[in-house]
């Protein structure tokens, strides 16, 4: 006797409404009398009806598709089960199910798409011992001793030495510390960074390991919760970044209605400060400091943040070409869907180049993260006052904005469009020297080696090449990168390229004009905010920001009416402001 099983589910969908899903329709070996096999209209013999709430319904979906793979059950009796056409109706239905959930950039083998990028990471040095003890301070000034107790990592807190005094006038000393050079204002354990050593680890995975087997989702997921996802975590992480990939209309309305020529990361800035207008269920100003207590409303701000980036960078790139914004498929990888968006007309079928997919996923991963740089140091910043996250993003890309953080790598295609052959490479290197050219893509504030980013992206620049056609320039790249890391100059200065000096080669020879380099930059390290403004909610550590300062302005001064006022001719004051030909007009008409 054969058995027959149909099993189905009822779940609710995203507007509360209930549906029935037929997951799965098979048999076990034996001889059938059954006409209708699968048929939902008939009478299984076994018949499951699960009826769950929708926070169960995609655990039991993951669980489900894990297990119950359509490529591991065969039709044993094909005399009567190989042309029934509803078999083929239930297994199209898991099949689409399962490549919804696990879409095939994750489920396959990532390093199987591209080359092998044949990298090793530096082994670098052991981790410190325990540097605990005491740092005994004596003051010249007063002959007392103090005692300042290091911790076992082998910091002092700044606060200690609020209590070398010489007296009652005296505050105390501070650290004068401009741009941060020494100061550390955070524990984190999301990121290591050893500049001496050319050393970076996302949660101590090497990046070139997380870029040579890794994908975008898995790196990202990763870096916000500590560890890589098992398969039905990573199932469970891509499908809830999926259901918040649709943006408000009324961001997109945004976008449109900004100058095609504005600069993206203009129109970037002011979409995400949008979105908090668009969600004030997660503003603390609105529902209280302790809105972000809850899990769920964290990870939901993540997962709303990193699946909408993508749609708002690829509907100010169709606004920059003057076409309208595409939707997203939910069919489709995380880069997979940003590449689909920007390049499918709105053709529902169309699907990217996947070697090209792969090779911005690595750029991605590149990207993602970046320990306590400018605008990661602004979302923990802004994160400390209480404002919604919304807020703190877009604070963070208006720190990214800046050509001395985000915008380095439109710098370097810019230098190695003017230097334009190799022949022209002695005559530019000179001028470095005399300082009259500017060396971009060399040199970082923390590497004092070469950056593991840019050993990578160099590798993966060949690949792209591969696929699109060799640019002109990486010869001129190359050969510079040749010349300056043998000059004893560079050498000396400890010079070396990084992660921006070959970035935007590899954007370049994709079809991303200059101007979105940086907005580029900003859809991956969207990771690497969100990692960091939710280990600052959980650190007890964490205080409103406040950095002290040093005052040099005048002590003491007195109110002057101001028909007694002296000015001086070297004081600071208002420039001339130039005058426009319109207001001219308008100020040369009567009745003004």
């Amino acid at each position: 006797m054969e058995l027959v099983c149909f099993c189905s589910i009822t779940f609710p969908d995203f507007s509360g409404n209930s549906k029935l899903l037929t997951l799965l329709s098979f048999s076990t070996e034996g001889n059938s009398k059954i006409d209708k096999y699968g048929d939902p209209n008939s009478i299984p013999i076994c018949n499951f009806i699960l009826h769950i709430p929708f926070d169960l319904s995609l655990q039991l979906f993951v669980s489900i598709t894990q297990i119950l793979q359509p490529t591991k059950y065969s039709v044993h009796n094909k005399a009567t089960m190989s042309t029934t056409p509803s078999e083929h109706t239930a297994r199209n239905r898991l099949a689409t199910l399962t490549a919804h959930l696990i879409p095939s950039s994750s489920a396959a083998s990532p390093a199987a798409i591209l080359h092998p990028l044949h990298l090793s990471a530096p082994a670098g040095t052991l981790p410190p011992a325990n540097l605990d003890g005491t740092l005994t301070v004596v003051d010249e000034r007063t002959g007392k001793k103090y005692q300042i107790q290091i911790s076992p990592e082998g910091i002092v807190k700044a606060t200690d030495f609020k209590k070398i005094s010489t007296g009652k006038n005296d505050k105390g000393l501070k650290l004068y510390d401009p741009g941060y050079l020494n100061t550390a204002p955070v524990r984190s354990m999301i990121s290591y960074i050893d500049g001496d050593e050319g050393i970076l680890r996302y949660r101590g995975y090497p990046i070139e390991e997380l870029a040579e087997k890794s994908t975008f989702m898995e790196v990202s997921y990763l870096i916000m919760y500590g560890n890589l996802p098992s398969a039905s975590q990573l199932a469970e992480w891509e499908f809830a970044i999926s259901q918040h990939s649709a943006v408000p209309q009324g961001v997109l309305d945004i976008i449109q209605s900004m100058p095609h020529d504005a600069h993206p990361m203009g129109m970037l800035v002011n979409s995400l400060s949008a979105l908090s207008v668009f969600h004030p269920d997660a503003n603390p100003a609105l529902k209280g400091l302790d809105v972000y207590n809850s899990k769920q409303v964290r990870d939901k701000q993540i997962a709303r943040i990193i699946g909408k980036i993508t749609t708002i960078a690829a509907a100010i790139n169709l606004r920059m070409a003057g076409r309208p914004p595409v939707l997203p498929s939910n069919k489709l990888s995380y880069t997979e869907n940003f590449l689909y968006m920007l390049d499918s007309l709105g053709n529902r079928s169309y699907k990217p180049n996947p070697r090209l997919t792969r090779a911005l996923d690595i750029i991605f991963i590149l990207h993602a993260e970046h320990e306590m740089n400018c605008s990661t140091s602004t979302v923990r910043h802004l994160a400390s006052s209480g404002v919604d996250v919304y807020t703190a993003i877009a604070g963070a890309v208006g720190a990214l904005y800046g050509p001395l953080h985000g915008g380095a790598n439109e710098a370097v295609l810019k230098m190695l469009s003017e230097i334009g052959t190799v022949e022209n490479i002695p005559g530019f290197i000179e001028g470095v020297k005399d300082r009259k050219r500017k060396l971009s893509g060399f040199g970082h504030r923390v590497y004092k080696n070469y950056d593991p980013r840019a050993k990578v992206l160099r590798k993966l620049t060949e690949e792209v090449f591969a696929i699109v056609g060799r640019d002109p320039l990486i010869e001129v790249a190359v050969a510079l990168e040749k010349v300056a890391l043998s000059d004893e100059y560079f050498i000396k200065r400890k010079l070396y390229p990084n992660v921006d000096f070959y970035s935007g080669l590899i954007y370049r020879a994709i079809g991303f004009p200059p101007e979105f380099f940086t907005v580029l930059f900003a859809i991956p390290r969207m990771a690497g905010y969100l990692a960091h403004w939710r280990e600052s909610l959980d650190d007890p550590d964490t205080k409103i920001m406040r950095p002290q300062q040093v005052y040099v302005g005048e002590w003491l001064r007195h109110y002057t009416p101001i028909r007694e006022r002296i000015v001086s001719s070297d004081t600071d004051k208002l420039g001339q402001l130039a005058i426009s030909n319109a207001s001219k007009r308008r100020l040369a008409g009567s009745g003004l």
